[in-house]
């Protein structure tokens, strides 16, 4: 069973955070505020805009983490998130997964999981829909696990994932 990492996600964030907003409060804190307290002032725009920040970034890290596990594998099939975020997750038997494949985008590694029937997946609901949609465009297949946000290391999982295959479907 695969769980997301919020902590390694989190490190991510607040390192996309900063990068956005100190740049901002390095060049605007001295020309709205007067010398002895320009420091102090840059360090309040910049906590303010980390707050800013941090609370959308803050709801997407609690989405992906309250969501439950992205991916169980077993010897009879897969269980696999259908949204990044909070969701449902499908069954899959290995009968049903015509590849499993590894796709990076940006930071991110992803295991990519391809039906020999995507109509398996119609029944889903709107939202998921939307996502998965996205997601195919971009990787092929709306079926993602995390590798590099997870809580097991790519080796532990594409290891697992080889063992619980047995064979049935390519993995690349």
């Amino acid at each position: 069973m695969v769980r997301p990492n919020v902590a390694k996600r989190g490190l991510l964030f607040a390192g996309f955070a900063l990068t956005l907003n100190l740049p901002v409060a390095l060049l605007a804190g001295p020309r709205v505020l007067p010398g002895d307290v320009t420091v102090l002032g840059i360090l309040g725009l910049l906590g303010c805009l980390l707050a800013l920040a941090g609370l959308p970034l803050g709801l997407q890290l609690w989405l992906i983490g309250s969501g439950g596990p992205v991916l169980a594998l077993g010897p009879t099939g897969l269980w696999i998130r259908t949204r990044p975020t909070r969701g449902q997750a499908v069954w899959l038997p290995w009968a049903a997964v015509a590849q499993i494949s590894r796709r990076r985008w940006g930071p991110e590694k992803s295991l990519v999981v391809k039906l020999h029937d995507p109509r398996v997946l119609r029944n889903l609901g709107a939202y998921t829909a939307l996502d998965s949609g996205m997601l195919t465009v971009i990787h092929g297949s709306g079926l993602l696990a995390t590798l590099t946000f997870a809580d097991r290391t790519e080796a532990e999982i594409m290891t697992a994932v080889a063992h619980y295959s047995a064979g049935r479907c390519p993995i690349s």
